[in-house]
């Protein structure tokens, strides 16, 4: 039986309701015609064009992914800029593109939750609530850790990258409660500190809001944890494809899914590291 690229976005609406996402986000469908048939879908973090490239040479009919190709407005989609290049590659392929953002990380299983699995978490809740939409989870972990081996466990689930994750802490340490929050999170530090947790894991951290977290809390608990905005979001691809191939089987019908292959970290490596963590 043929699926259409509309009958696809409906059951993905319905898991990553765009609704759901926050008001300054930009989710759903890119490109594509409702009409299309779809044989084949890619998963995927970021749409570049490498993303894109793999898509069509791997037969993709529709790419889905976390972050939006268009977030900010653009007047053009000539191929004289990378934007322009991305839509124009993808049109041209009649591919479409999907992107489910902050409505699959507010989602439930979704984004934070996934992260929150990584890490090993039970009895999980909202970190916070924005526009009326749960944001992070906070957890438990099964029994307590040294920092140190917790963020080498989580380490060890998350994809490889190349400049690995980022601690802030004693590794002695003990942490047993933890908030976790995918990708950016560095707005969220009076909200980690209302949750009582011993430890933060998100992407992006700042120097000075990460120095200021850390002064806060006298540089005990919480402790910080960097796992990077590529691998942290990277863990919901997975669930979103088994989500999806649930559903359709549900409907008597199946279509190829894939996830991309692609690392769109762009950080390629790492040099100068102050291995003991002594003074400089």
């Amino acid at each position: 039986m043929t699926v259409t690229l509309g009958q696809i976005v409906a059951l993905l609406d319905g898991f990553y309701p765009p609704g759901s996402a926050l008001s300054w986000d930009r989710v759903g469908l890119v490109t594509g015609d409702p009409d299309q048939p779809i044989e084949h879908v890619r998963f995927a973090v970021d749409p570049t064009l490498a993303v894109i490239d793999e898509a069509i040479a791997a037969g993709a009919d529709l790419l889905v992914t976390h972050h939006p190709l268009l977030l900010r407005g653009i007047h053009s989609v000539a191929t004289t800029t990378a934007k322009g290049r991305a839509v124009t590659r993808a049109v041209v392929a009649d591919l479409a593109i999907l992107c489910a953002h902050t409505n699959a990380d507010v989602a439930d299983p979704g984004v934070c939750d996934a992260l929150a699995a990584a890490c090993g978490l039970t009895d999980t809740e909202p970190l916070d609530v924005d526009e009326g939409q749960a944001v992070g989870r906070v957890g438990r972990l099964p029994a307590p850790l040294p920092l140190r081996a917790f963020a080498e466990r989580l380490a060890a689930a998350l994809p490889p990258t190349n400049v690995g994750v980022r601690v802030s802490g004693d590794p002695d340490a003990t942490v047993c409660r933890v908030a976790v929050l995918g990708g950016s999170g560095d707005d969220r530090f009076g909200a980690v500190r209302r949750s009582g947790v011993d430890v933060y894991v998100t992407a992006d951290l700042r120097h000075h809001p990460a120095l200021e977290a850390r002064e806060e809390s006298s540089f005990g608990p919480p402790y910080l944890v960097d796992a990077g905005h590529f691998a942290t979001e990277w863990l919901w691809l997975a669930g979103a494809r088994d989500r999806l191939a649930q559903a359709l089987a549900e409907q008597g019908t199946t279509v190829e899914l894939s996830i991309s292959t692609l690392r769109t970290d762009p950080w390629d490596f790492l040099v100068g590291v102050n291995a003991d963590g002594g003074a400089p």
